[in-house]
């Protein structure tokens, strides 16, 4: 397969792109739209110098050349939910343009190239009520949007979603959108063909619009593929055409044919002057963009020795990240803390937009000292955190007051042993017989019967020394 992705993100300004209508998501239909954004005659645009300003902030951050000289262009078309019939964008002379993005895959690092940036208004809202039909909801339309077109260099579902991950990391770093897919400020459409191996010409694409989730857009892609793999090995052609994804039932369904460049009839906006971006203003955007992603990434793996995997996960939410590096500054155990990080705060913190964590940076830092020195498990460190996050506290006076200290006296883990050896004969029995996971399996259930708190070398130096005997 061959994918090439078009990202929309809603930019994060009080006011719409070309009027000074809020852009605040969820009001009451048709409360936040004017003359301007409804394209009413006699109206005028005037664009919105923060539009401008994000956009840029988000070439520069995405590796993009900025171009000093930009125009803004009319592409004409039926849209339904913007009444104006046309829609202010970006044609022959993007705003940003030669740029690129690098993800982590399986077989390592990769670089996707990114054609273009440019702005964009966004459309409004239908709404299909089966009582008094279709409505129109006028508060999106004008909402600034910038679209990132990717070049065809994606081979897979899980590097779309890797880019796509990657991406919104991105630009919620450099504060330019908010990127709440649930509320339709992070879109994608996915332009996917298929091409035998070897080939170097490219397929037939079809356009799957308008996907809103890291999981629509990979069971999208899988079925696509094997759609038109199928047509192809039927010897069907593939039509070149808009297509939507249903989530009920994990197809993609054909909406119309896809248009081309010149059916969009584009000619420069008479309304708007062209867009200058000098040098200085440059600069000065860029001094204001924060540490990105990759370079956290580099010096979490100088620093703390983190493997690329593991700090391109720790660096991929800005508010993980910044509370990841708090917690480092306390402990001497960054690795082990990274851990804790990705597979249970990660966990804990779920699938929700947002990453606010409320257990101390200094708790965390202590619960990973006292892993470190032995002082206490694993499981007893699994066992705290979902309590520290439904209440924060000390972990050491928690610990001391519940006697949660690891057990690492042989003499104290003796009877342990003793009492699992005389319960599981047949484990016993299958370690003799040289079934080395056997013991694996009696450490467990020593574990166990300690309550978490017996340290696991030290029990299976006295299991081995037991059943030597």
């Amino acid at each position: 397969m061959v994918i090439g992705l078009e990202v929309h993100a809603e930019l994060k300004t009080e006011t719409k792109i070309f009027c000074d209508c809020p852009t605040t998501f969820g009001a009451a239909p048709n409360t936040q739209c004017c003359p301007v954004c409804t394209g009413l005659p006699g109206s005028l645009p005037v664009l919105n110098q923060q539009v401008v300003a994000y956009a840029v902030k988000a070439g520069l951050a995405l590796n993009c050349e900025i171009a000093g000289f930009s125009k803004q262009d009319r592409k004409n078309y039926f849209y339904p939910d913007l009444p104006k019939a046309y829609q202010i964008s970006q044609y022959d002379l993007p705003l940003c343009s030669r740029g690129h993005l690098d993800i982590q895959t399986k077989s390592g690092a990769k670089r996707i190239g990114i054609t273009r940036i440019h702005i964009e208004e966004d459309a409004g809202k239908l709404i299909h009520d089966p009582v008094q039909g279709t409505l129109l909801d006028c508060n999106r339309c004008g909402v600034p949007l910038i679209e990132i077109v990717s070049e065809p260099d994606i081979r897979s579902a899980a590097e779309a979603v890797a880019y796509l991950q990657k991406l919104r990391s991105v630009l919620l770093y450099t504060g330019v959108s908010d990127c709440k897919m649930q509320e339709g400020s992070l879109r994608c459409d996915v332009n996917l063909s298929v091409r035998p191996q070897g080939q170097s010409a490219l397929g037939k694409r079809a356009e799957l619009k308008n996907l809103n989730s890291f999981s629509f857009i990979q069971k999208a892609i899988n079925y696509e593929f094997c759609r038109q793999v199928s047509l192809l090995q039927a010897g069907e052609p593939v039509v070149q055409e808009t297509r939507r994804f249903d989530e009920k039932d994990g197809k993609t369904h054909s909406m119309r044919r896809k248009e081309n460049a010149n059916d969009y009839r584009y000619f420069p906006d008479p309304d708007l002057v062209p867009i200058r971006v000098d040098e200085t203003w440059l600069r000065q955007l860029a001094a204001e963009i924060p540490t990105l992603p990759d370079a956290r990434r580099a010096r979490y793996q100088r620093d703390f020795g983190l493997t690329p995997y593991d700090a391109e996960q720790l660096t991929a939410d800005r508010q993980v990240a910044d509370y990841f590096e708090q917690a480092a500054q306390l402990t001497a155990y960054p690795k082990l803390l990274c851990n804790l990080v990705l597979s249970q705060i990660l966990r804990l913190l779920g699938d929700g937009e947002d990453s606010t964590i409320p257990i101390a940076p200094a708790h965390l830092a202590t619960l990973c000292d006292l892993l470190g020195k032995k002082k206490i498990g694993s499981s007893t460190a699994r066992q705290l955190l979902p309590r520290l996050w439904k209440k924060d506290g000390d972990p050491v006076a928690i610990i001391a007051g519940e006697d949660l200290w690891q057990l690492a006296d042989p003499a104290q883990l003796a009877p342990y042993v003793e009492q699992v050896l005389s319960a599981d004969v047949r484990s016993v029995g299958d370690y003799k017989r040289g079934k080395s996971s056997a013991l694996q399996a009696l450490v467990g259930r020593t574990m166990k019967a300690t309550g978490g708190r017996g340290d696991p070398a030290v029990i299976a130096a006295l299991l081995r020394e037991r059943l030597a005997q």
